[in-house]
């Protein structure tokens, strides 16, 4: 990358920091500071907790699009500026009902589907993986240092003091967008990054990434309904004081890291996706279950610890193989509705877990997400192995269609090359390829400019 390039992607993987942050910081303690607010019962706050993910998973993917018509950086600050309005309304809320809507004007700023629309526009071909991957990093640590801060910072502003803190984080964001990404005056549709109706039908459709996107809902459900009883039981049942959650919360994740790893590699390295699929389903099911009889704080450490090794596999891998398994040039499509699913997941997770917590108790949380799990195991020992296959786009040279016509055929007798699709509009061709296979010298001599 170029130093423009290494300036606006770091500077977008902010932004995704900042926001993810405003977003996470709340989870880990809100259960116990909502009890306070006039109205509120675990049923609320359980809505408070998910609904974000309600109005970002119905919003993400039209604003997108919307970016098309009126520039990626106008819809970000518009996102950003939604997201700072709901962070006031929530720190100035003194009964349920206001936080519940300010936590939903916070998720109405879905700018996830933009900021890589823009990714896409800012970065060259060869580097755009690189780019995603670094944007990808920093979602994954918001959310570690979302549980880790979150009860420290609380300890120290409460909560109100955890939502102006979002407000200051969008105010970073928009000036990171209005003064660290360079202006594109054209914006170029990709169909690596960016959502398209006409291949919404094909993904929809897919059962196996139907199967995957069910599979991120129920992971982010299971997270936000937990989480709905885990602070007070640590309070209540192991005397834990609420300041110190950020110590076991840092242990767990720590820890958690370092246990995905292993799984990860056998996962991708050694072809045995299907496999970890299964035993990180049937983890998850067992931690789950487990945690409500831990007799000892370090005890209910370890079984977190356990759900979180399932947790950030399925993190790490589900995203992979939706790539792999995407309609060949539809990427942006196919990962738009896989967190859109994601999203809808957090809610889902807020409004049940509430609900059993409220009419039932932390145990039916504890149960029903271990035996969904398990269920979901049995589903997972039917589903097809995933083809090892991974994509690859290069720009095309200005070439006549005659020649396009050519190198489409071309390229489609290159041993190792599954599926390919060539789009004049963009001038970009796309393959789905074996790597282990891939006559990489006939690839490169065809596309010189292809990454490999």
């Amino acid at each position: 990358m170029d130093l423009l390039e290494r300036r606006s992607v770091l500077a977008l993987a902010l932004i995704y920091l900042f926001r993810m942050l405003g977003l996470f910081l709340i989870i880990p303690v809100i259960s116990v500071a909502a009890d306070g607010l006039d109205g509120s019962d675990a049923a609320l706050i359980g809505m408070a907790i998910g609904i974000y993910g309600f109005t970002q998973a119905s919003l993400q993917i039209p604003m997108g699009m919307w970016s098309d018509k009126i520039g990626r950086k106008r819809v970000i600050v518009i996102g950003l500026v939604l997201f700072a309005l709901g962070s006031l309304i929530c720190a100035n809320a003194d009964n349920i009902t206001i936080l519940i809507m300010g936590r939903a004007v916070q998720g109405a700023g879905a700018i996830a589907s933009t900021l890589m629309a823009l990714l896409s526009d800012v970065t060259r071909e060869q580097n755009r993986t690189k780019a995603m991957a670094m944007v990808g990093i920093s979602i994954g640590a918001s959310f570690m240092l979302s549980l880790v801060l979150g009860p420290w910072v609380f300890s120290l502003v409460g909560l109100s003091g955890l939502f102006y803190l979002s407000f200051v984080f969008s105010l970073f964001g928009i000036l990171l967008i209005l003064f660290a990404v360079p202006n594109v005056v054209q914006h170029t549709f990709r169909r690596d990054t960016t959502p398209s109706l006409v291949a919404l039908g094909r993904v929809l459709k897919n059962a196996q990434l139907r199967f995957l996107n069910i599979s991120v809902l129920l992971l982010h459900a299971s997270l936000t309904a937990l989480f709905i009883t885990i602070p007070n039981l640590l309070i209540n049942q192991y005397d834990f004081p609420l300041p110190s959650h950020s110590w076991l919360y840092l242990a767990v994740m720590g820890f958690a890291f370092v246990g995905m790893l292993p799984l990860v590699i056998i996962a991708e390295s050694k072809g045995q996706m299907k496999a970890v699929l299964v035993a990180v389903m049937v983890l998850l099911g067992f931690s789950s279950v487990l945690l409500q009889w831990a007799p000892h704080v370090w005890v209910f450490g370890l079984l977190l610890w356990v759900y979180f090794v399932g947790f950030n596999s399925l993190e790490a891998t589900l995203p992979s193989l939706v790539s792999k398994l995407a309609p060949v040039g539809y990427r942006g499509t196919a990962m738009g509705v896989f967190s859109t699913h994601q999203f809808m997941g957090s809610f889902i997770g807020g409004v049940v877990g509430g609900w059993l917590l409220q009419h039932h108790s932390s145990s039916a949380v504890f149960w029903v997400v271990g035996v969904v799990f398990a269920a979901w195991a049995l589903v997972s020992l039917i589903q097809p192995k995933p083809p090892q296959l991974s994509s690859l786009a290069f720009s095309l040279p200005d070439i006549s269609d005659e020649d396009v016509s050519s190198l489409a055929d071309k390229l489609a007798q290159v041993q190792g090359v599954e599926d390919m699709q060539i789009f004049i509009d963009e001038r970009t061709a796309y393959l789905k390829v074996d790597k282990k296979i891939l006559d990489k010298d006939t690839l490169s001599s065809l596309a010189p400019q292809v990454n490999l």
